[in-house]
């Protein structure tokens, strides 16, 4: 009987310790609803939130990119790879032969009818040492000849005054080898090279024009190839003669960089866009192996004239770099096909330009007038009989993916209307 009294009191303090448990439990699940009804987040919220990541692009006070939750995304536009392109009008393209060999960072110049392509990467580890000719009088390609074995084979500065070529530093050799103070001139007609004095310093990529009798070349940049050079010199030339034995130094460019359009109209010299900073050589690189360093694309548009003083004009529509042979001077207006515009915010990739650009030369204003086939830099571009073409360059990986891929050769014309 003692033992059967002991197990029921037991019983009963188990009982109603479980009550008391389950009570508190209850109490404690109560004032955790009430807490959360009351509160801006919830813990399902916050885990949310924690997953998912939205890019949006920045509003214009910063920037950077933002990450948000999903109320906030509803009035801003999503960050896709593809928010760099411009609205432009479509243009009839017609693809014609290509060029022999695909081409990177190469250089031409338009002689009347006939073309002259030079050097650049056929791939990273390769570079062509000739120059291939094309006539746009019947739309083919007419045969090559070899460029000195001691001349850049990318990333030249390059200026024509109708038969003479005039070629200027550039990067000797594949990958991000070093560069070159080597100049030389070509006699188109002859097809004969001759030497000129060194520049004072090797440049990559400068802007290079030919501009009251002198040969003027100008930033790029420095021998690390990825400094930007600010040096201006000039050296007096005529009818494939050099006629100083140095280099003068000019007034400095306002910015510095390699990939620049350099275009002279009715003797006004003009630089147009380019970038700060570039590829460097892999310390320690047997091969030179290229290592990506930061860069900053930019639009900025300058002009001597008469007053020999830095001008500068109205931006491009949009940053652009890799367009040092992709233009074109047209009724009165620069026309500038393709390049690369700046680094994706997000994904720190290169990003590819698609639009053809038209600068007026009697407003200084600048207009979108439509697109490529596809995006892609270092374009070669030519005019012939109412058509504008281009050639070569690194084009992108398809419609919705503007980053670089394949280096092509192909070739494509298109009638101007404007």
């Amino acid at each position: 009987m003692t033992r059967n009294h002991l197990k029921n009191a037991s019983s009963t303090n188990t009982l109603l310790f479980l009550i008391t448990c389950a009570g508190l439990l209850g109490a404690a699940l109560i004032a955790d609803l009430l807490w959360t009804s009351s509160s801006s987040f919830s813990i399902a919220s916050t885990w949310a939130i924690g997953r998912t990541k939205l890019y949006v692009i920045p509003h214009s006070s910063t920037n950077n990119a933002t990450q948000v939750d999903d109320k906030e995304t509803d009035s801003r536009k999503f960050l896709t790879g593809t928010f760099f392109d411009l609205p432009a009008p479509d243009l009839e393209w017609e693809e014609i032969p290509s060029a022999p060999v695909p081409r990177l960072d190469g250089a031409s110049i338009q002689i009347n009818n006939i073309f002259y392509v030079f050097a650049g990467y056929g791939n990273i580890n390769y570079v062509h040492t000739h120059v291939d000719m094309f006539n746009f009088s019947d739309n083919k390609w007419i045969g090559k000849f070899d460029m000195p074995k001691e001349m850049a084979h990318s990333h030249l500065g390059m200026a024509c005054d109708g038969r003479y070529v005039y070629v200027v530093s550039g990067q000797y050799g594949p990958q991000c080898r070093g560069p070159t103070a080597r100049t030389f001139v070509l006699d188109t007609e002859t097809k004969k090279w001759n030497s000129m004095p060194p520049l004072p310093a090797p440049r990559y990529a400068p802007a290079t024009q030919l501009w009251r009798g002198r040969l003027h070349v100008m930033g790029g940049s420095k021998e690390n190839r990825h400094t930007p050079g600010l040096e201006h010199w000039s050296i007096a030339v005529k009818d494939g003669k050099v006629l100083e034995k140095k280099w003068r130094t000019e007034v400095p460019i306002p910015r510095g960089g390699p990939h620049r359009a350099c275009i002279v109209v009715d003797d006004r010299l003009f630089v147009i866009g380019g970038q700060e900073g570039d590829f460097m050589a892999k310390p320690g690189s047997p091969i030179f192996k290229c290592s990506r360093r930061h860069e900053v694309v930019y639009g900025d548009v300058y002009m001597l004239d008469n007053e020999k003083k830095w001008k500068t004009l109205s931006p491009m529509p949009k940053p652009d770099s890799h367009i040092e042979f992709a233009w074109v001077v047209v009724n009165n207006s620069i026309i500038i096909t393709g390049g690369t515009t700046e680094k994706h915010p997000i994904t720190k990739r290169m990003i590819l330009v698609g639009e053809v650009f038209r600068f007026d030369l009697d407003s200084f204003t600048w207009s979108v007038i439509g697109k490529l086939p596809y995006r892609i830099k270092t374009t070669l571009a030519g005019f012939w009989d109412g058509y504008l073409y281009f050639t070569s360059g690194q084009r992108d990986r398809g419609p919705d993916n503007p980053q670089p891929r394949a280096v092509v050769g192909d070739m494509w014309r298109t009638k101007l209307k404007f």
